[in-house]
């Protein structure tokens, strides 16, 4: 029950991806029940290929609790993470992420590899997937389903 409510806040962060033009991802940090940091997919316009949700909600975190280490904290985001993002999780300690859908191109949670699952790693963050995954893909569908209609609509337009 838990996990679905701030499944639901990292929902709404992806919304301001969208907002934006931005792939709609969002992140929402939180340690000891309390939402620490929150962050969205940015990567288009601050020009920066590694700002995706889940760093940007990373970042924010480190500075606001003064370490790089976040032992104890728990990620939730609407997509699985990719090999960046899980590996930047991994070095700040997390003790859990939790993602919404599952992402069959470069999810780095079980779809495409388990970076958590590597043995040889010195550390091991709880990973659970599927949390409220119908509306985390529905909201990325819709989004790429939008993006296509606007490409096809430009491209009829410079026909004529």
């Amino acid at each position: 029950m838990q996990d679905s409510i701030y499944m639901q806040q990292a929902i709404s962060q992806a919304h301001n991806a969208w907002a934006l033009g931005e792939v709609p991802v969002g992140a929402v940090l939180v340690k000891d029940g309390q939402v620490i940091a929150t962050g969205f997919n940015q990567p288009i316009g601050t020009h920066d290929p590694t700002a995706h949700a889940e760093i940007m909600a990373l970042r924010a975190a480190a500075d606001i609790l003064g370490n790089y280490r976040l032992p104890g904290c728990e990620l939730y985001v609407t997509l699985e993470p990719c090999a960046m993002c899980a590996g930047a999780m991994m070095h700040a300690r997390l003790a859990r992420v939790v993602f919404g859908a599952a992402d069959p191109k470069t999810g780095a949670c079980g779809s495409v590899l388990n970076l958590f699952e590597q043995e040889k790693l010195n550390h091991h963050t709880e990973v659970t997937g599927g949390t409220l995954a119908d509306e985390c893909s529905a909201l990325l569908k819709e989004f790429f389903v939008e993006r296509r209609s606007e490409s096809q609509r430009k491209n009829i337009a410079a026909e004529t």
